[in-house]
């Protein structure tokens, strides 16, 4: 026996399957759901068991993690037929490791505490990196007490593990970063596109400044593959576009003015009306030097 916590993993996509090869390294007993079955094979085959439904899971599991793509998704695996709380256990904690609404949090949390159960909203950032190498940053919301049960599980997934308050507020913390991450690669953009319409080679640009106080994750790990044309998605831009339309929506709410925020969200719509919604949110370099060009 592992004395590990038996643990459970809804969501088997880009993020959510590394993750699960994690917990099941680590020793946690670990079942796993998901949509495609296909993708299931690989931990089942290190020795995951696989079931049926997201209630199957919480039925075997003391800690649920959930990744899925967007808020109705989210609803669907833990209040829709079948879901999680069809058989949570009394004590579990449901991870929800998506970025979806805050209000979707609230409304599982208080579902599963009629149950008996706990909820914690951990949304993560460093993408598919972070997610194959445990390195990701993750932002939790929900009780303490909750989130020191989940802990073991979470700090094999992650370097760092930062409780941001009630639940709801994980999420917020992820909004933000992604008002960081979008406002700071359309700068990387527009210092590429400014830099080789000056005249200045813009690999040596990037070796210049990435030494100072311009440098950052996305100037280091999105600069060169933009100048290498490389749109390999890591993040996509239309899980960007949907990161944004939440954040729209929460500032709406809260009566917030986010200007270059808003002007970022038009430059990922233009990539996706290109038909780029499903390559590397650094395609946005590819916009900003079709503007420049005067053909967008």
């Amino acid at each position: 026996m592992s004395g590990l916590a038996p643990a459970g993993f809804v969501g088997l996509g880009i993020m959510g399957r590394p993750m699960a090869g994690h917990l099941l390294r680590a020793g946690f007993p670990l079942t796993v759901h998901n949509r495609t079955p296909e993708r299931t094979r690989d931990l089942e085959a290190a020795g995951a068991r696989v079931a049926a439904t997201p209630a199957e899971v919480a039925r075997a599991s003391e800690v649920i993690v959930l990744m899925v793509t967007d808020s109705p998704d989210v609803e669907a695996v833990v209040a829709g037929p079948g879901g999680i709380a069809e058989g949570v256990r009394k004590g579990a904690v449901v991870v929800d490791m998506s970025t979806v609404a805050p209000a979707t949090e609230r409304r599982m949390a208080a579902l599963l505490r009629e149950r008996g159960a706990d909820y914690v909203d951990a949304p993560v950032s460093g993408g598919d990196v972070g997610a194959k190498n445990a390195t990701l940053a993750i932002m939790a919301g929900g009780e303490a007490a909750a989130l020191e049960r989940a802990r073991p599980v979470l700090e094999r997934l992650g370097k760092s593990v930062t409780h941001c308050g009630p639940v709801g507020s994980g999420q917020l913390a992820k909004l933000c970063n992604q008002v960081l991450v979008g406002v700071t690669l359309l700068g990387v953009s527009e210092a590429i596109a400014f830099a080789r319409k000056s005249g200045l080679d813009p690999a040596v640009m990037l070796r210049a400044v990435e030494a100072g106080a311009a440098a950052s994750w996305q100037l280091s790990n999105l600069g060169p593959r933009i100048l290498a044309d490389d749109v390999a998605p890591g993040f996509m831009v239309d899980l960007m576009l949907k990161d944004l339309r939440l954040l729209a929506e929460s500032a709406a709410a809260s009566g917030a003015d986010l200007p270059a925020t808003a002007t970022v969200r038009r430059l990922f719509e233009a990539a996706h009306d290109r038909g780029w919604g499903r390559e590397g949110t650094q395609v946005l370099g590819r916009v900003v030097a079709a503007l420049e060009r005067g053909k967008a």
